[in-house]
This record gives C-alpha cells, structure tokens and sequence, in this order.
C-alpha cells in the first residue's frame, strides 16, 4: 500500500549494494515477495546510466564510474522516495542495454534500492534506513557474470571476461568502497576446506556491525526444541567475533549451506518469534525466501532475507511506536 502523505510516517529504505552479479537481484526479489509487491516497492539505480551501452563503448570508462551515471539525479529522487514522494525514473534496459521510456515510481511502505552505486555518495546515504552490501569471492562473482551475461545478455565468455579486466580499475576504486558504509556485510561462499555434495548451497557469512540494533542472536542460538541441544542449532548459525576491514571488532554470524531443512526451520522459526506478531500480519508468504530460480532453495539465502525483513519491519514498527 502507498504510504499515505500527512502521515507523519514515511517509507523504510533499504539499500543493497554490491557489483555486477553479485546476487542483488535474486536477495531483492524473495524479500519483494514475501512482504509482497502491495507493501514494497523496488528500485534499481542501474537505471541512472547516462550512456546507452552503444554510447559506453567509445567512452574511456564503464557503466561502474560515477561520470557514467547520473549521480545527482539518483540523489535528489532517493530523497523524494525517503520522504513519501514519487518519482520519473529513468530506465535502463539490461537486455538490450538501451535507455527507454521512464516510468513512474510511487514509495509503497517499504522501498528497496539495489544497484551499483547506491552508497556512494553521502547524500544517498543518509536517505537510507539500512544498508547492505554483497561480498562474494571475486572468481564466484565472476562465474556468475559470465554465465548470466552469456545466457541472458547474448555476451561470450571471453567477451564477459575481458569486460571484467576493464571493470577490474572502477570496481576497486567505486564499487567495493561502498563495503565500509554497510550495516550488514553479506558473503555467500563455499566453506573453506570442506568438500560439499554437488548441489550444496553455499554457506554466508553476516558481519553484523553496531550501526543498527541487530536481534538478540544469542537467543536464536541457545534455543531449540526439546531434546536436540545448543548444538543442534549452531550447525545451523552460529556467531563468532571477527575483525573488520578496519581492525574493529564486529560479530560475524555464520549460515552454513550443509545443514538439514529440519535444523535451518529451528533458526527460522527463531527470528520469526522475535518479530512477534508482527510476522503473521506483514509476511504474505515466507514460503518464497531462499528461492534461487531454477537452481532450487538455499537455507543461508532465506535465513539471510529473513534477517533483513526483521530490521524492515524493526524500522517501520519503531515509527509508528
């Protein structure tokens, strides 16, 4: 539903930022929907493109850098979003890489922004309630480029791989800056040294830092039901401190791709009990979290977009309070 203007309430923001096939997509869509596309609206920033892919191939730079893309005018309609208002969005169209006809975008309850940049700058920032962004190991990110580029975008692996060498600059210079401004730092990877079943789904990894007030997690994990113990729980998630990029202390919560769907429902059905009975009103289909398309369910996927339905619902329960 809109949130209506006057009400002295506006849309909760959530950022999810991270490079090129990093999984932005498929995290925004099982989080679009299970709070269902009545409740949330969905933007991505992709769209602010300047140049048309045809007009990028005679530029000394790519779709990453800041001069490709219309920086001021993502600014100035995430700040109308913030506060309630629409916007004319510019769309950019991946599959063909042209710009087309831009399309009205009303704020619903909850607004998630997704993209390459949506971080960048500190004006963009502070519009934002929460913000996320995708690590992936850099040869995983690479292999799904390809093979999304490849089926979807009508690129060859060589022509997909030479464009990540000339990405590689404006990655590290624009894209991956973005990490320290993050809330929740979220990496799905295969655990180091184990030797997983084909089909396992990769475990992630959470750094869970203090700008934002995170569930009691240490509930989650002393819980379960009777007769199982602690332990059955850990295997599921489990927190350990770690240090961050900058040497400070941050708790890193741990989804592991290799536990039953029996010992992930335990930690489910854990955050759900810490929304309370704000769970069965806002959540039209929980059913949906973890879906990965054609490639089936991942428990960490779900258990990661239920985290961040709690800190959505968390930040709209707080205004109303």
């Amino acid at each position: 539903m809109l949130r209506a203007r006057g009400s002295g309430r506006r849309p909760v923001m959530l950022a999810i930022a991270g490079d090129s096939a990093a999984g932005k997509t498929t995290l925004t869509r099982g989080l679009v929907q299970c709070l269902g596309a009545d409740r949330m609206t969905a933007v991505c920033v992709d769209d602010y493109h300047r140049y048309d892919r045809a007009e990028r191939s005679g530029k000394p730079f790519t779709a990453l850098h800041p001069d490709c893309n219309h920086i001021d005018i993502m600014e100035q309609h995430l700040q109308l979003l913030s506060m309630g208002e629409p916007i004319l969005k510019p769309v950019y169209d991946h599959s063909t890489g042209e710009l087309v006809r831009p399309e009205l975008v009303e704020p619903r309850d909850f607004v998630i922004v997704e993209g390459l940049l949506p971080l960048h700058t500190r004006m963009a920032r502070a519009c934002f309630d929460i913000t996320v962004y995708l690590d992936p190991p850099e040869p995983l990110r690479h292999s799904w480029k390809v093979r999304r580029d490849c089926a979807k975008r009508g690129y060859t692996p060589e022509q997909v791989m030479a464009e990540l060498d000339r990405r590689e600059p404006e990655s590290a210079a624009y894209i991956r800056p973005q990490r320290k401004h993050a809330d929740i730092v979220v990496r799905f990877a295969p655990v180091a040294g184990r030797l997983d079943p084909p089909g396992t789904p990769l475990s992630a990894e959470l750094l869970l830092r203090p700008t934002i007030d995170h569930p009691d997690l240490a509930d989650v994990l002393d819980s379960g039901p009777a007769g199982t113990g602690a332990d059955r729980t850990e295997t599921a998630m489990h927190l350990r401190l770690h240090r961050d990029t900058d040497g400070r202390p941050v708790d890193a919560l741990h989804v592991h791709g290799y536990v039953s769907p029996e010992e992930s429902q335990v930690v489910k059905k854990a955050i759900l009990e810490h929304l309370g009975p704000r769970a069965g009103t806002a959540l039209s289909d929980p059913g949906v979290l973890g879906q990965l398309g054609d490639a089936g369910t991942s428990d960490p996927l779900a258990i990661t977009q239920l985290l961040l339905l709690y800190h959505l619902l968390d930040a709209d329960h707080r205004q109303a309070a």
